[in-house]
């Protein structure tokens, strides 16, 4: 079963850059769907971006254009680099892994980080 660590959350001026890391172990890294979901105060888990196993992406379209994901697979890191940060994209990243097929909804992953605070200040 694979573990995952997320890196690199922070607190931000809007405008601002970040980038993420979710760093894998114990699996393979490279067979599985990987996906960023973040989640504010008070509300759901919501989608942001993910990855297929042969790189191709999909985006939230509230981060569309303005954040990009990628993935080392002889790292075996997800990235999620942030750019033009907005206060309202301040919440908890959570990368996860989905061992076969693809899914945009968190119930559809088998294994989740534990989660890095991302705050952007007005």
């Amino acid at each position: 079963q694979v573990q995952l660590v997320e890196s690199g959350g922070g607190l931000v001026q809007a405008g601002d850059s970040l980038k993420l890391s979710c760093a894998a172990s114990g699996g393979t890294f490279g067979s599985y769907f990987m996906g960023w979901f973040r989640q504010a105060p008070g509300k759901e888990r919501e989608f942001v971006a993910a990855i297929y196993r042969s790189g191709g992406t999909y985006y939230a379209d509230s981060v569309k254009g303005r954040f990009t994901i990628s993935r080392d697979n002889t790292k075996s890191t997800l990235y999620l680099q942030m750019n033009s940060l907005k206060p309202e994209d301040s919440a908890v990243y959570y990368c996860a892994a989905k061992y076969s097929g693809s899914s945009y909804i968190p119930s559809g992953y088998n294994q989740w980080g534990q989660g890095t605070q991302v705050t952007v200040s007005s």
